[in-house]
């Protein structure tokens, strides 16, 4: 497998000799596994996946590149005596997965072993996106604009938040989807005006901008969008904020490409928003990298000194949020390209009212 060479190639660059994958995220991507208790071992010439009697035969059928080990309940000694036997003296672990007790009962069980603990490998690998990696998030993303054009004939004075979270979970998951990529957003009125408001009891009223930010998981990798629609008549300041936010994301969109920063796309829609005077109201990145997980590398955001590469699926998702009155985000998700971006998302961004 290529993933494999790739990740081999790694870890002899960084005389690494032997490395153990505990994310269960990481080792979906490298072996095809999906069950709950899987480790991979990989040293320079093996490829071992340790799991336990519930999963052998799951394992077998979707990991055929590695050899299945049944750890029967004795994972360290097992690891041990594989790592033994391929003459490996020293093992890297991920630190940024592992818990500190899992990693104390890894060394002291490896007495022979030298143990580090490094940053996943996994993670850079991640960033960029095969062509068939594409094409799954495209049909996670085509269902969900499917759910959001579906959803509002539901928006009208009186309907809970929490039921049009239900019913968009249900449009997804009839649809096809595996599960939601997050807990979904349904926030209205001055709810709105929090990023991260997941769906209460609150109902629609007259005047409410409602933000719905969903998405959904088809083939193992995620989707993810934001629309923001109006109850009735949306007022003028809504209006203002409303293309305010939607001209950010348009220049974003238009000048992202691989060979800048994360910090250079940032700017494009963060400095369109300042200078309408709502600098202060936009108080997260503009966005972040989508895959197996819903976020990953790379990411949008005035910190970010990476650079965008060809492959790399972001989200592009200004948003203004005006405390105790109302917020706005919009939210596509596009591939990076050489000279451009190419949008997988398709639903319209008309300023709804209903």
């Amino acid at each position: 497998m290529e993933r494999l060479t790739l990740l081999r190639k790694q870890l002899q660059e960084a005389n690494r000799e032997a490395i153990l994958v505990s994310n269960p995220v990481n080792v979906a991507y490298l072996s095809g596994f999906t069950g709950t208790a899987g480790t991979l071992l990989l040293t320079a010439q093996q490829a071992y996946l340790l799991t336990d009697f519930r999963y052998v035969e799951q394992a077998q059928q979707q990991a055929p590149a590695f050899e299945i080990i049944d750890i029967k309940n004795k994972p360290w000694q097992v690891t041990a005596e594989l790592l033994a036997d391929n003459g490996c003296r020293a093992l890297t672990v991920e630190a940024d997965y592992l818990t500190v007790d899992t990693y104390q009962e890894i060394v002291a069980a490896l007495e022979a072993v030298s143990v580090e603990a490094a940053a996943s490998p996994v993670t850079p690998l991640r960033a960029v996106k095969t062509a068939d990696e594409i094409k799954a998030i495209e049909k996670a993303q085509q269902l969900t604009d499917a759910a959001f054009k579906q959803i509002l004939a539901y928006v009208k004075p009186g309907v809970r938040e929490r039921d049009l979270a239900l019913e968009l979970e249900f449009m997804l998951r009839k649809g096809g989807a595996a599960a939601l990529s997050f807990t979904m957003i349904v926030a209205s009125g001055s709810r709105s005006a929090l990023p991260h408001g997941v769906a209460s009891d609150k109902t629609l009223a007259v005047g409410d901008a409602v933000v719905f930010d969903f998405g959904c998981i088809v083939d193992g990798y995620c989707s993810d969008m934001t629309r923001t629609v109006f109850v009735g008549e949306a007022s003028d300041k809504q209006r203002e904020v409303y293309d305010i936010v939607l001209a950010a994301q348009e220049a974003a969109l238009a000048n992202l490409r691989a060979g800048i920063s994360g910090k250079e796309g940032d700017a494009f829609a963060r400095e369109v928003i300042a200078a309408a005077g709502y600098g202060d109201y936009f108080g997260h990145g503009l966005g972040h990298g989508v895959g197996r997980e819903i976020h990953e590398a790379p990411r949008l955001s005035p910190t970010y000194e990476g650079l965008l590469e060809p492959g790399m699926v972001v989200t592009v998702e200004p948003g203004i949020y005006l405390p105790g009155e109302f917020g706005v985000r919009i939210e596509d998700m596009a591939v990076i390209e050489e000279q451009g971006i190419r949008n997988l998302t398709a639903a319209s961004k008309e300023l709804y009212c209903f």
